[in-house]
């Protein structure tokens, strides 16, 4: 596996990553002009908005986690259910699922005070200058990709703002609607850098932004109740490595437990049958308690569930055939009803998710997923220049799951950014976009580095799988059982081995799944960076 798609950067000033190329050069821009990993990733962060709008908007959310150069901590930028979101309420409007589109699938939209709570006490920027990145995509225009020019075909033609804004002339996009939105924004007033932040905060949660905003059973109350928190990390020790994850709030503590799954097990040679099934066995195991235990709606027994004692019960269970159940464990497990379909196949205006990580010359690191706003997904706001987020659609309207709809908590999102931590002293950033896949992708990401030596880029290039073998977290919510979708660079040896052991596979384009990128911190100071080639627009910089 020694092939690689374009070199690994190298170099001890600074890098950036992410999943498109005008992003990682805003943050590079302001790397070069002093500014910390934390102000870059803001900018990088912010330029996202701009240039993949199918893919994430200022309407998200955000989590994040950053190092700096000591510890690692998490910015939650998940926004909550407004108080009026009820099941009983969404049982009166005919849902028996949140929908996947519209204004009754949003939350609070979280990713702006996010990246604001980055900037304030982490950064060092103002608010103007991380934004006028941004303010210049969307006013000068930027490159429309396949993947914007698909989405823009899905947008409801009775959403007129939203008709007029995303049009692609002479093979660009502009937005100058919300140019004109973030302008003001960055004029926010104040004594000091941080009270212009929080102005510009306070501005979208509780001022002139806020009654646009209101929608759905979204409220000017429930905005102004909102501030994005810094959490403790959750984090698992695998190997000569500390693995770092957002709380069960999200998904990510389905990494640690797949790791937890894997720890001490010969999986054989790399991508052979022997690896492929035992991951993806794994990986059934860890989402069937994602799925029977997080949220933010009840306690979540984490301690148990990243146990030793855990692992080793749950170990047990991956066989040499293919599971075709659904298997929580834990203490009474309660497990949300289920229906059987082709994954993807029935949410049409479903957008994706961005990705960047960055690291500078100081130490710090950040590992950041935005996500949610989708342009094709809901209805753009008038003077404003964006939609809200659908992320409402992963709660259960069933009571007593982990993950019910309340008023008031987070919807479990598949959002996952990782850090790792090496006991050399070597810090490693890396995430993807990919919804259920985002944590699939990302432990086979890290086992080709950390198990069997990769280099980043080597392991972002390798061929990537996954299996849909539990329900969808995005609407209608269906499972296929024994689903595994494969690359067509699997050794064919592994794919015929895996239909030898029951799994249902179906093989996709060479090029199809996966999109990670990852920088690295040695302890000598050294960093390194990769991004995915997959899709032609996710790159790294850096010197």
């Amino acid at each position: 596996m020694g092939f690689t798609t374009r070199p690994e950067l190298n170099g001890t000033f600074g890098m950036v990553a992410s999943t498109h190329w005008l992003a990682s050069a805003a943050g590079m821009a302001v790397l070069e002009r002093g500014g910390n990993a934390f102000d870059a990733a803001v900018a990088a962060g912010f330029a996202l908005q701009v240039v993949e709008p199918h893919m994430n908007g200022p309407g998200g959310d955000l989590p994040l986690l950053l190092w700096d150069g000591s510890r690692v901590r998490v910015i939650c930028g998940q926004g909550p259910s407004p108080a009026g979101a009820t099941i009983p309420a969404y049982r009166a409007l005919g849902y028996d699922l949140v929908p996947g589109v519209g204004p009754y699938a949003a939350c609070v939209p979280g990713a702006f005070d996010a990246w604001c709570t980055l900037l304030r006490d982490f950064g060092t920027w103002e608010i103007a200058d991380v934004l006028a990145f941004a303010i210049g995509y969307a006013r000068d225009g930027f490159p429309a990709t396949p993947g914007i020019v698909g989405a823009i075909a899905r947008i409801d033609p009775s959403w007129d703002v939203s008709a007029a804004i995303w049009r692609v002339r002479d093979g660009r996009l502009r937005n100058p609607m919300l140019a004109d939105f973030y302008t003001r924004l960055a004029a926010s007033p104040g004594t000091s850098r941080e009270a212009r932040i929080d102005a510009a905060r306070d501005a979208w949660y509780r001022g002139w932004v806020a009654p646009s905003l209101a929608a759905g059973f979204l409220t000017a109350d429930d905005l102004a109740a909102y501030r994005a928190v810094v959490e403790e990390p959750v984090s698992l020790r695998f190997g000569d490595w500390t693995v770092f994850k957002t709380g069960p709030w999200g998904q990510g503590p389905v990494l640690l437990e797949q790791l937890a799954l894997l720890d001490g097990v010969e999986l054989g040679p790399f991508l052979g049958s022997r690896h492929v099934h035992t991951v993806i066995e794994g990986a059934k195991l860890a989402f069937a308690d994602r799925d029977a235990w997080y949220g933010d709606s009840a306690p979540v027994p984490l301690d148990l569930l990243l146990s030793r004692e855990y692992a080793d019960e749950r170990r047990s269970l991956i066989g040499g055939e293919a599971s075709g159940e659904l298997r929580p464990g834990g203490p009474s497990p309660r497990y949300p009803s289920v229906r059987a379909g082709a994954i993807g196949d029935a949410e049409p205006t479903r957008g994706d998710t961005c990705h960047l990580d960055v690291a500078d010359r100081f130490g710090n690191l950040v590992s950041a997923t935005p996500s949610g706003g989708w342009l094709q997904s809901s209805p753009a706001i008038d003077g404003l220049g964006f939609p809200l987020g659908t992320r409402a659609q992963m709660f259960w309207l069933e009571e007593g799951l982990a993950s019910s709809l309340k008023p008031g908590v987070r919807p479990r999102t598949t959002l996952s950014p990782s850090m790792a931590v090496h006991d050399d002293g070597t810090v490693l950033s890396f995430g993807t976009p990919g919804g259920d896949q985002q944590d699939q992708w990302q432990l086979e990401f890290f086992l080709a580095h950390a198990v069997f030596g990769l280099p980043l880029q080597a392991a972002i290039d390798a061929p990537m799988f996954h299996t849909d073998h539990f329900p969808s977290s995005f609407h209608p919510r269906e499972v296929a059982l024994r689903a595994v979708t494969a690359e067509g660079r699997l050794p064919a040896e592994t794919l015929a081995a895996l239909r030898a052991r029951g799994h249902e596979v179906d093989v996709t384009d060479d090029w199809s799944q996966g999109r990670l990128s990852a920088i690295s911190r040695g302890p000598d100071g050294l960093l390194r960076a990769a991004a995915n080639p997959r899709g032609m627009q996710g790159y790294a910089v850096g010197r």
